[in-house]
């Protein structure tokens, strides 16, 4: 199963939660309802090398695709190249996201 995280107030997230929310093989991990779930991805986000240029840019890197190999995507681009293509004009791209509020 592949764990999305994602948070409420990511416009980004809004498409991918909309994607993604009744298939039984992605688990939606909203990270602003859980302390724990916040703590699970802030592991993740200073650990991983995936993480490197969204480090440096101040952005936060949701929404954030692990399959269960534990590679991490995050993007819906990068993590799936059809599903993108299907929707990227019917989602605008967020401005709520980084740090600065440059968006996500």
């Amino acid at each position: 199963m592949t764990r999305i995280y994602v948070m409420e107030s990511c416009p980004d997230c809004t498409q991918v939660k909309e994607l993604y929310k009744n298939n039984p093989e992605y688990e939606l991990i909203d990270i602003g309802l859980q302390a724990r779930s916040l703590k699970e991805f802030i592991v993740l986000r200073d650990s991983h090398p995936a993480f490197a240029k969204v480090r440096e840019r101040g952005n936060i890197g949701i929404p954030c695709f692990v399959r269960e190999d534990g590679s991490v995507f995050i993007s819906l681009k990068h993590y799936d190249e059809s599903m993108a293509a299907e929707t990227a004009s019917e989602y605008a791209a967020g401005a709520a996201c980084n740090l600065d509020g440059t968006g996500c």
